[in-house]
């Protein structure tokens, strides 16, 4: 759920490029306008693999996003963050002149981080590249993903290989899909508000079996546990009256999953196109819409590098099934705080009850519009 952070890397775009009246099929059939040249997510297509693990150039703004939480043989616990955006500057319908590789249709950008729960240490790190001569890409056969030596590489069928590496920290991970691909939403397409401009095509993996190392400030761990993924890919922006979302991806202990994100409004109200998906032990998924969910803040933190006030302890109850989880950070201090964007971005753990049975388990939640110079509009 990064759509806006990459609202800002849109206006390097020529401004000679102008808007252009698409017309949406059936439900989407008040005209809006996208760049021209770019294509409007509207239901109309359907999510295919390994074709949809690539880059999808039509579309403006696409990311692949890993999360998870690792523990080493001691029980030292650790969150880690690498992802990948594409922004497209030109639509591919636009010929490029021929005298230099730097000339390009997109730029990458990318987020490391890592979060070291022991000694409560934060690292975060941000590159940018167009893809020159092979400096950064994306493409599904074979699954790549890269921006110079961050790399995200499939080794073998459903085998995913991370690596990234800068200053003070290093990945260096194989995960294993044990669940295969959940489809988000209305089998992929989601959307976030009135505009036919707020939607997106949306997928995750929610079950990915970590194993590796890490390395920060010169010491080693040998580290095994759970990642997510999520791919999203659209053309499109926030409603005009939403300031940012809180996003959930939760791993049960017993194999479940929970994705959830709550928009939220100017007015500090949900937007009621606030979404999830739980996700059954065989990885069946359930949508789950407003007011079949809640969440409450119970606690905030407000951080001493932006002054940005945060959710930091969260209730969250679901009708189906009924569900009451109490969420916490591992560690407080997630927050990216870079030149042109800040978000919180952080491991977390939860317990509770699912049909009066006891869970629990670890995630990731992703805070936006709370702090900082987020270009939301």
């Amino acid at each position: 759920m990064l759509l806006s952070l990459t609202l800002f890397l849109v206006s390097c775009a020529p401004p000679s490029l102008p808007s252009a009246s698409v017309q949406a099929p059936d439900a989407f059939r008040n005209s809006t306008t996208v760049p021209t040249g770019f294509a409007l997510a509207d239901g109309s297509r359907s999510l295919t693999f390994p074709a949809d693990f690539g880059a999808h150039e039509d579309f403006q703004t696409e990311w692949w996003y890993y999360t998870g939480n690792l523990e080493n043989s001691e029980g030292r616990h650790f969150g880690f963050e690498l992802t990948i955006f594409r922004i497209g500057l030109l639509p591919p319908t636009v010929q490029l002149p021929q005298d230099s590789k730097w000339y390009s249709h997109s730029l990458y950008f990318a987020h490391s981080a890592i979060s070291d729960i022991a000694s409560d240490d934060f690292y975060a790190f941000e590159r940018y590249s167009r893809p020159g001569p092979g400096l950064a890409g994306a493409q599904a056969i074979p699954y790549r993903v890269w921006l110079e030596d961050w790399n995200i590489m499939e080794k073998t069928a459903g085998v995913y290989h991370l690596q990234a590496a800068q200053e003070k920290i290093a990945l260096d991970l194989t995960l294993s899909d044990e669940l295969g691909v959940v489809l988000q939403g209305d089998q992929g397409f989601t959307r976030g508000g009135d505009n036919p401009t707020n939607t997106a095509y949306y997928y995750s993996q929610p079950h990915l079996v970590a194993d590796g190392s890490l390395r920060i400030n010169g010491a080693s761990y040998i580290v095994n546990g759970l990642a997510w993924k999520d791919h999203e890919f659209s053309s499109g922006t926030l409603d005009k009256n939403q300031i940012g979302w809180d996003w959930f991806s939760l791993q049960f202990e017993d194999g479940r999953a929970l994705m959830l994100y709550q928009l939220r409004n100017r007015d500090g109200s949900p937007s009621d196109f606030s979404s999830g998906t739980f996700i059954t032990g065989d990885g069946t998924p359930r949508t789950l819409e407003r007011p079949n969910f809640s969440i409450r803040v119970l606690h905030t933190w407000r951080s001493p590098h932006t002054q940005g006030i945060y959710p930091a302890n969260w209730e969250i109850h679901l009708d189906q099934p009924d569900c009451m989880l109490q969420v916490k950070p591992w560690t407080a201090d997630q927050e990216l705080h870079f030149p042109a964007v800040t978000y919180w971005e952080g491991a977390v753990h939860f317990d509770g009850t699912c049909d009066n049975l006891p869970v629990g388990g670890n995630g990731y939640i992703e805070l936006t519009g709370y702090a900082g110079n987020l270009p939301l509009r």
